[in-house]
């Protein structure tokens, strides 16, 4: 009797004009808070998310939550990272102009290794400019 109700089943599935979608949805006010220069989800970080859940009655801090401390510790991490990677930008920069400024002497410096105008050639020179 199981195969008959397989088959029913089946068929049934077959005949049917409903198609599954695999993809992944979008979270409901990604685009209006993405759009608005807000983080995708409201967890990622605000008030809801940083400040600590509750506080002792005489208003002491509530000790951290393994959630806040992780988050602590990523930000304290990609800040370094960000530190780190602009210092080795601006050490290629500053490569960068040194090297430009090299050239540059080189190029001053073969110019005056250069034959220099004489005689008749030297006062027109002086005359043009």
């Amino acid at each position: 009797m199981a195969a008959p109700v397989r088959t029913l089943c089946c068929s049934v599935f077959r005949l049917s004009t409903r198609q599954i979608s695999t993809t992944c949805g979008v979270q409901g006010g990604q685009k209006w808070r993405l759009e608005h220069g807000l983080a995708r989800s409201g967890t990622e970080y605000g008030p809801l998310t940083d400040l600590p859940d509750w506080s002792f009655a005489d208003g002491r801090p509530a000790p951290p939550l393994k959630g806040h401390l992780r988050r602590k510790q990523e930000r304290e991490t990609l800040a370094r990272r960000i530190v780190m990677l602009n210092s080795e930008v601006d050490q290629g920069m500053e490569m960068w102009r040194e090297k430009q400024e090299e050239a540059k002497r080189v190029e001053e410096h073969k110019k005056s290794l250069l034959l220099k105008p004489k005689g008749k050639l030297l006062l027109k020179k002086k005359s043009k400019s």
